[in-house]
């Protein structure tokens, strides 16, 4: 059912007061306000895999974890979580996790010191990010990007709602697992788990883009950087893969798909 139009609000409103009491009808109008015009933006997770997903959270230096940095999504459930103004971060699906009541345990992907709620601790490499830099009410440009710079554990994609021309997909539809290269696969109990990138692997400045390599002109992708491309075009497959990677849109509302349809 779509939402009443702006312009009946007035006479909506009017008719709310006589059927609610005065206390009653200001919660009521605190409860719209939040729905019709909410401060921040929303981020919708989805866990479309055919196994639970630990999504990790991780706020940038001076910006709130929400949800405690981490929690369960079990198979075809979604949560909404609600960000603030101008927040910055980046999200991870975990794997093969086991906690106790605690909180205590491990993943087999992606494992945050073995924490149920990541709290502040970044996700353990290889694994998928996704990453942000939101705008504000005032100023609503909203930066993201799908990355591969720490791996591959499983595929994800981040979708505007709404937003109108130009918001594009962030993603890595694909199971790179499936043709990750012998010398970058990571493996648990025999199976692949994840795709290590080449900077994880090697650990050079020539392939983490760092040092003497810290600019695009001297970093050029590599072998690797070049198969994930192809498998994942959407998606960052070295650190200066800005051109064809980073997104911008004015969408209040966003969905990250864990697993996503093809």
């Amino acid at each position: 059912m779509s939402l009443p139009s702006f312009s009946l609000l007035p006479s909506l409103l009017l008719c709310l007061f006589a059927l609610f009491s005065t206390t009653k009808f200001v919660f009521l109008i605190l409860f719209l306000k939040h729905f019709l015009f909410p401060d921040g933006e929303q981020l919708i997770l989805v866990n479309n895999c055919n196994e639970s997903v630990w999504p990790g959270v991780l706020g940038g230096a001076g910006h709130s974890t929400p949800k405690d940095g981490g929690f369960h999504l079990g198979s075809g459930e979604e949560v909404v979580i609600d960000v603030p103004d101008k927040w910055s971060g980046r999200i991870w699906g975990r794997q093969g996790c086991s906690f106790d009541g605690n909180g205590k345990g491990s993943c087999e992907t992606g494992d945050c010191s073995g924490l149920l709620r990541c709290q502040g601790v970044g996700g353990a490499p290889p694994a998928t990010m996704v990453e942000m830099t939101l705008g504000s009410s005032t100023s609503p440009l909203h930066f993201y990007d799908v990355s591969l710079v720490d791996g591959f554990n499983l595929p994800v994609s981040m979708a505007p709602v709404g937003g109108g021309i130009g918001c594009g997909v962030a993603s890595c539809e694909v199971d790179l697992n499936i043709c990750c290269p012998s010398a970058l696969e990571v493996k648990s109990g025999g199976k692949i788990v994840g795709c290590k990138s080449a900077c994880l692997a090697m650990q050079s400045a020539k392939y983490c883009c760092t040092g003497d390599y810290a600019n695009p002109k001297t970093c050029k992708p590599t072998l690797f950087a070049h198969l994930f491309k192809a498998v994942c075009p959407k998606a960052y497959s070295y650190a200066f893969d800005d051109s064809s990677s980073l997104n911008k849109c004015r969408a209040s509302r966003y969905v990250i798909t864990f697993c996503p349809p093809k």
